[in-house]
């Protein structure tokens, strides 16, 4: 279906712009065939794609009475920070929907195609479900199962070594490989790392190398709170969050001076009466209350194999640079395992050249059966 395909293309269009809402895309048809009007989502709090094509028409003269919408999910139903797209289709005058989805959002559910269907509005559903899903993992994934999708990103060589043992990783994959990766980065609500990487590389964990409209929010993983207050990820605009699990009065102090947000989220100790470090279930948990959608993970082989181990991880995205490194950090601190069936199971998505580097994007299996 040509129009459905235009407005899944419009969708993609706002991949790293209208996060915590999803990607929708729309295009109105006239009774006679004719485009007349297109749009996407906006910035949260913006319009939604219906009134963006909507507007358009308008804009160009159009008359949207008895055309058909074509849209990647469901109208919403309800007043958030904008009002009912529903109402608005209605008042317009269209005569038919076809939707990709059902907004698997609570407040919508539905709802939004049983306000259409009461107004004498044809409504379909089900071109081009497939992509928009896709399109919209992170949004699904918090919604339906309480929970961002968690995007594991790691750079290795061929043999899978993620930096020498003396800690130099800068760096293993190229140009190109990192410019992608920043792409990935845009996409996300939140880029996740650990206090190691903090200390270690001194990152900046924004995104550089493409052009965005926003940056996602920064989150460390410091149990001790040891994220230096003058570190170079800080800045006048950038919104940094660090889950803890012990409190530091003076070191707390210094980092919301910077402006820094701490939120503490001990887990128990350890069975060796180590400290408590803090509680990933519950921090992925509150990350979806804080309406992420897509966490994009880049940190260290500790972080990452904690993440694997609590089954929090759902997708990887490895860039393997054609280069042999012998020993050095791996990948994940993950196992030791006593049989192969222990391991953690992933399938294929997609494997692509990208300059000298391959990508592979793995799903781990059964993560996105919600």
């Amino acid at each position: 279906m040509p129009h459905i395909a235009s407005a899944l293309r419009l969708a993609e269009s706002a991949l790293y712009l209208t996060s915590p809402n999803p990607r929708v895309g729309c295009v109105l048809v006239s009774a006679q065939g004719q485009v007349i009007g297109q749009g996407h989502t906006q910035m949260a709090g913006g319009p939604h794609a219906e009134i963006m094509a909507l507007r358009d028409a308008q804009a160009k003269g159009h008359s949207t009475q008895g055309a058909t919408a074509y849209v990647t999910l469901e109208p919403c139903a309800h007043q958030g920070r904008t009002g009912p797209c529903c109402e608005a289709l209605v008042q317009a005058g269209i005569a038919r929907v076809v939707a990709s989805l059902q907004d698997p959002n609570p407040l919508v559910a539905g709802q939004g195609f049983a306000r259409l269907r009461a107004a004498g509005i044809a409504v379909e559903v089900g071109p081009g479900a497939a992509d928009s899903r896709e399109l919209n993992i992170g949004f699904f994934s918090r919604m339906q199962r309480g929970k961002p999708w968690l995007r594991l990103k790691v750079a290795a060589s061929l043999d899978g070594v993620t930096a020498l043992d003396n800690g130099q990783s800068q760096w293993i994959t190229g140009e190109q490989a990192r410019t992608d990766g920043h792409a990935w980065r845009a996409r996300a609500c939140a880029v996740l790392t650990g206090i190691g990487t903090v200390l270690q590389d001194k990152p900046l964990l924004d995104v550089r190398h493409v052009e965005t409209p926003r940056q996602p929010m920064l989150v460390i993983v410091d149990s001790a709170l040891q994220t230096p207050h003058d570190a170079a990820l800080f800045g006048p605009e950038r919104k940094v969050l660090i889950y803890a699990a012990q409190p530091h009065a003076a070191r707390e102090a210094a980092l919301l001076n910077v402006g820094a947000e701490i939120a503490y989220l001990p887990g128990p100790p350890g069975a060796n009466m180590q400290p408590p470090k803090v509680d990933l279930q519950a921090m992925v948990q509150d990350l979806a209350r804080r309406e992420c959608n897509e966490v994009h993970i880049e940190a260290g082989h500790k972080l990452n194999g904690s993440l694997m181990r609590a089954g929090l991880v759902d997708e990887m995205l490895v860039y393997l640079a054609p280069l042999f490194l012998g020993q050095g950090a791996g990948m994940s601190t993950f196992g030791p395992l006593s049989t192969l069936t222990q391991g953690l199971a992933l399938d294929f998505q997609r494997t692509e050249r990208i300059g000298s580097d391959l990508r592979i994007l793995a799903r781990v299996r059964g993560s996105a059966g919600f």
